[in-house]
């Protein structure tokens, strides 16, 4: 706000996903979790993927519990986000269990996510990554994704491409309603391989 003109492409789509997402009741919200859950773990990139990375979830976000705990009870290995503040920096680091999840402590965005001083194997520093799963505000059906503007993860990618391994396959989880006819992008952002939703 207190810009001159009309506001961004951007700003105006992201304020139309968030009341989207401030319409979608609790249970809606769960009732397309536990379906993409299963989605998810029926998926033969997921089936086929070791070392895995997966958002933990805000409160507009499809609920992620559930995979988490099947990546640990199929021995996979799991990794999280650590943000940096301030920054668009990133790592995935790895989780020890889903049970640990609750003890993390919780950043301003009531992220559960390990403090900085807490030192983790970070996926990229040995075997890369498989397979990302990423939230996001709004997609469209072309692999398109809007983030809440900070680029974390077109960051993380681009480090991605980097390593030995190469880029990982990326998911995306959405509820129905971030599905968009087309969103926005600049030249940074980089193109999702899938975006899984009800009725995709």
């Amino acid at each position: 706000a207190g810009r001159a003109g009309a506001p961004s492409a951007h700003g105006e789509r992201r304020a139309e996903l968030s009341r989207r997402l401030r319409a979608l009741s609790e249970a809606e919200k769960q009732r397309q979790s536990r379906l993409l859950s299963r989605k998810v773990i029926g998926h033969s990139k997921y089936q086929e993927s070791q070392r895995i990375a997966v958002f933990l979830s805000m409160q507009d976000e499809v609920q992620t519990e559930e995979i988490i705990k099947d990546m640990f009870q199929r021995g996979k290995e799991c990794f999280i986000p650590q943000y940096k503040p301030k920054s668009n920096h990133m790592d995935m680091v790895k989780l020890t269990s889903a049970e640990e999840i609750s003890s993390l402590p919780l950043t301003s965005w009531k992220i559960h996510q390990p403090s900085d001083n807490d030192v983790r194997e970070e996926a990229l520093s040995v075997g890369g990554l498989d397979l990302i799963l990423m939230p996001g505000l709004g997609f469209d059906k072309s692999g398109n994704r809007l983030g809440r503007g900070k680029g974390y993860y077109d960051t993380y990618l681009e480090r991605c491409m980097h390593h030995p391994k190469g880029k990982p396959y990326t998911i995306a989880l959405a509820f129905k309603e971030q599905i968009c006819d087309s969103v926005p992008v600049t030249e940074n952002d980089i193109s999702i391989d899938e975006i899984l939703y009800e009725d995709s």
